[in-house]
């Protein structure tokens, strides 16, 4: 009997929340009074009440609900939602299914070769989701099928692979086990003719983790997912070091076997660079070089290099070191890409290779731009990166410095397409920058000022009125430790607020240059805050040593404690607050250091083997000298 409009939108009412509320029996109830009963269908999506069960993972609600199907209903479980998604597909979107989808190919072994409106088999739709139990179930169900029909599981309509989307899944597992199985999908394509390693080096996978102690704890652990630690947070970190391991696996094995990064051209069609006005030569007749196939996607090497996948340049250019000389579309190497984008490890890499780095220098884009004009240039995806205005410029500058070192004098002068040295190019890009990093710096720089000088009166007051008095002009307490301290600390204080005031002044009548930023500008307010926070910390010292003499008589040990956590208080919320910068200070020291310390070996290893040449190397041997008439 069918069912009316109203009987059905109730019984879908029903059904719909007695899966929420994970009723079985009430589900059970009902599938066994609709005439579809498992396969009627609850969403306006045309979900049945088996794609909801196995969606949501309820493994017991599912295989009761396929029981209650009939032999002669086998058929009718290739029923397929608005998506094109059998029940089967809905088994790859949890690990925890498998069992459902065992009962279903049982049943229905047809199920294997549906494809959704995408043309995604259920194998292809478990490698999308990442789920490795349903992809590795799926997968050697789909091996004892005739090799003939493999394309079908492996590529979509639209010649999306199996191993593009396990890529895009974050699943590197499953990635290499598809990669290491199907080696021939390695060089195959999408839509937009990308690679799997070109696609890899757009996502920017995690090859080690961030931070020194989660880095210890990864070594303690197993990445072996199979055995899985009781701890949740233990349990995410093992997952994360099994991505680590398997993201690296999978890109040294696409790197080794990947063709890509040789689809490049000649940085000759650059054609020469500009070094006046007076050229002939316009941007317009540049524009049918890079106009033709412009969205073509960039070599691995290049893609790597803007999405910042650092450990994928640094395989690339070991396995494949000529590759170094390729070009994107516009014209640009490497370097001018880490340049571009901020990529400062990438850069140390090249550095370190210095044969690569000597050609490079030198090299313009189709725009005439040479290395110190993509200084100049800005891309959005910095933004989220810096802090501060005064900070983003600092780095700005830098940067321009040391890429100055590596290029010749001759660039300086170069004109690009827009008829822009290097510098005009980064200081008009850099003008409001300035102007906005000069504005915050004299307002905070004025602010803090006003802070340290009332610190400063209150440390110099309390100088003049010391806990206890005088007597004949001498301090009465000054054998207390306790006064001592308070000597010391209200001292500190005063001298430190001084300090400050007189780094803030210097800030505030800075003329704010771009080499100003670049040299100390920055680090000197950094060391004014620093400064400033002292002599906070020390007039709290200096507090908590009067309060400890006032109730000396009375104290026990857990006032003393109390006092003095009082006084470290305030340090401990400036190192909370600053420690990252201190670090970045650190790490440009050690920097410099390092480079100096090395100069310095090199410098005493060439003189220690440096042998002059002897007047007496011929001695003992006759010498003929020819002597020429003049003409």
């Amino acid at each position: 009997m069918a069912l009316t409009k109203e009987d059905e939108l109730r019984i879908n009412a029903e059904l719909y929340q007695a899966l929420m509320t994970e009723d079985n029996a009430r589900v059970i109830h009902i599938c066994r009074i609709i005439p579809k009963g498992p396969l009627h269908t609850v969403t306006i999506h045309n979900d049945t009440v088996l794609h909801m069960a196995t969606y949501h993972k309820n493994v017991d609600l599912a295989l009761q609900l396929l029981d209650l199907v009939t032999p002669c209903d086998y058929h009718k479980l290739t029923w397929q939602n608005n998506g094109g998604n059998t029940i089967l597909h809905e088994t790859g979107t949890n690990s925890g299914t498998v069992k459902i989808a065992e009962e279903l190919l049982r049943k229905a072994p047809m199920l294997l070769n549906i494809t959704n409106r995408e043309g995604e088999t259920a194998l292809f739709y478990a490698a999308r989701h990442g789920k490795t139990k349903p992809f590795n179930f799926l997968h050697e169900e789909c091996r004892a099928i005739a090799a003939a029909h493999y394309k079908t599981f492996l590529k979509r309509d639209d010649g999306f692979t199996i191993l593009h989307i396990g890529i895009l899944s974050r699943n590197y597992w499953v990635a290499h086990n598809i990669a290491s199985t199907y080696p021939e999908l390695i060089g195959e394509k999408d839509i937009d003719d990308m690679t799997p390693l070109q696609l890899l080096s757009t996502i920017k996978p995690e090859f080690h983790s961030k931070g020194f102690f989660k880095r210890m704890m990864l070594k303690m652990i197993s990445s072996d997912v199979e055995n899985r630690v009781k701890l949740s947070y233990l349990r995410k970190l093992q997952k994360e070091k099994h991505a680590c391991e398997w993201a690296l696996k999978l890109a040294v094995l696409l790197i080794k076997e990947d063709n890509s990064w040789k689809l490049t051209e000649s940085w000759a069609n650059n054609n020469g660079s500009k070094m006046h006005t007076y050229t002939k030569r316009t941007s317009k007749e540049q524009k049918m070089l890079y106009e033709s196939n412009y969205n073509k996607p960039d070599t691995p090497l290049l893609l790597a290099t803007i999405h910042d996948s650092t450990e994928i340049v640094r395989e690339l250019l070991t396995r494949h070191p000529q590759s170094v000389e390729h070009v994107d579309k516009d014209g640009r190497t490497i370097l001018h890409l880490a340049i571009l984008y901020r990529r400062n490890r990438i850069i140390d890499i090249l550095e370190e290779m210095e044969y690569p780095l000597d050609r490079l220098e030198g090299r313009v884009d189709k725009q005439y731009n040479t290395l110190l004009h993509m200084v100049g240039q800005k891309v959005d995806l910095l933004k989220e990166d810096v802090k501060h205005p005064a900070e983003e410029l600092k780095h700005d500058q830098r940067l321009y410095t040391r890429v100055e070192k590596l290029t010749a004098n001759l660039d300086l002068m170069m004109w690009n397409a827009s008829q822009k040295t290097p510098y005009e190019v980064f200081a008009d890009t850099n003008d409001k920058l300035r102007s906005n990093a000069k504005n915050w710096m004299c307002e905070n720089a004025k602010n803090c000022s006003i802070v340290a000088v009332l610190i400063a009166t209150v440390a110099f007051t309390s100088a003049y009125q010391i806990p206890g008095g005088y007597n004949n002009g001498h301090p009465v307490l000054k054998n207390e430790p306790a006064f001592i301290l308070f000597t010391f600390a209200d001292a500190i204080s005063l001298s430190s607020a001084l300090s400050s005031v007189i780094v803030f002044l210097n800030i505030v009548t800075s003329p704010f240059r771009f080499k100003d930023f670049a040299s100390s500008l920055y680090e000197r307010q950094l060391l004014g805050l620093i400064l400033l926070i002292i002599s906070v910390a020390m007039m709290m010292v200096a507090f908590a040593a009067t309060l400890f003499i006032t109730i000396s008589t009375e104290s026990k040990w857990t006032t003393e404690l109390t006092l003095y956590l009082v006084s470290v208080f305030p340090v401990a919320i400036f190192v909370y607050s600053y420690v990252d910068e201190y670090m970045k200070l650190l790490k440009d020291a050690y920097k410099v250091l390092k480079k100096i310390m090395k100069e310095v070996v090199e410098y005493v290893q060439e003189t220690w083997e440096y042998k002059p040449p002897s007047l007496h190397s011929n001695a003992g041997s006759t010498v003929h000298v020819a002597i020429r008439s003049p003409v």
